[in-house]
């Protein structure tokens, strides 16, 4: 269902996944990388234009020497989008990606029709405890990221390969490990953010918990929240179906 294509910008050549017709939908992955579309999105393409591009550095894509910071990434994804001609969109951002997606929505408001933000870094520092995530090997990994253990187990069954590992952690250590997994003036920025903003989060979350919703709530005030019980820090998967009803029923909702 999904094409694959290469785009290359600013010297570095990402790998693209895309299917379906309509307004577009950009999903910016995580630090796990994206080594195949999400299934969620299956239920996208009939309606909207899912992109899901592999971040520089992550994957299979390249990994340019100027990829220092979050800014780097965030300026590459400004110029990808011009070169695709895409505006008035709506980006799902998880993780790492629900921080570039602010990044992107506070440079360019005006390009972006709404966010959905899925156990977003970006605004608050982890919780103490969590300052050694950086070194968890991939079974650590996997049990930190899902709750259930039918899904640490299927994690566990399908590492990605270990160079893709390294290079992944290689990236998001460039890129978030200091400050970790935020960027302490982004709060100052955040009241550019006029477009409807969707919050989801899974209420078992050990990367970045649950508790960090109410900062995302003080300095966004107008987004909707959805949280989701019995479940880690990937609800799009591991609660797929009341994720995927929640979030096209926001996306319908925003003014064309």
């Amino acid at each position: 269902m999904f094409s694959q294509t290469w785009l290359e910008v600013n010297r570095c050549r990402t790998r693209l996944r895309r299917a379906g017709n309509g307004t577009p939908i950009l999903y910016l992955h995580g630090a796990n990388g994206v080594p195949k579309v999400p299934g969620f999105l299956d239920e996208f393409v009939q309606d909207w234009d899912v992109l899901v591009p592999e971040h520089p550095g992550f994957g299979e894509s390249g990994d340019p020497d100027w990829l220092e910071c979050m800014d780097d990434l965030t300026y590459y994804y400004l110029d990808w989008l011009d070169q695709l001609g895409l505006d008035r969109l709506h980006v799902i951002g998880s993780s790492l990606g629900g921080w570039l997606a602010m990044e992107l929505a506070i440079r360019q408001p005006l390009r972006f029709q709404s966010l959905t933000l899925i156990g977003s870094a970006g605004l608050a520092p982890p919780p103490a405890g969590l300052e050694h995530l950086f070194r968890w090997n991939p079974e650590q990994i996997a049990r930190h990221t899902f709750h259930g253990e039918q899904w640490v187990q299927g994690a566990l069954a399908a590492l990605p390969d270990p160079d893709i590992a390294a290079k992944n952690r290689h990236t998001i250590t460039r890129l978030a490990w200091q400050p970790r997994l935020h960027h302490p003036m982004l709060y100052k920025r955040l009241h550019r953010l006029k477009m409807p903003v969707l919050l989801t989060w899974g209420e078992q979350d050990r990367i970045l918990p649950a508790t960090q919703l109410a900062e995302f709530k003080r300095h966004l005030p107008h987004a909707d929240v959805r949280t989701y019980p019995d479940c880690g820090h990937l609800p799009q998967v591991e609660q797929q179906a009341a994720f995927t009803h929640d979030a096209m029923r926001f996306l319908r909702s925003v003014p064309a």
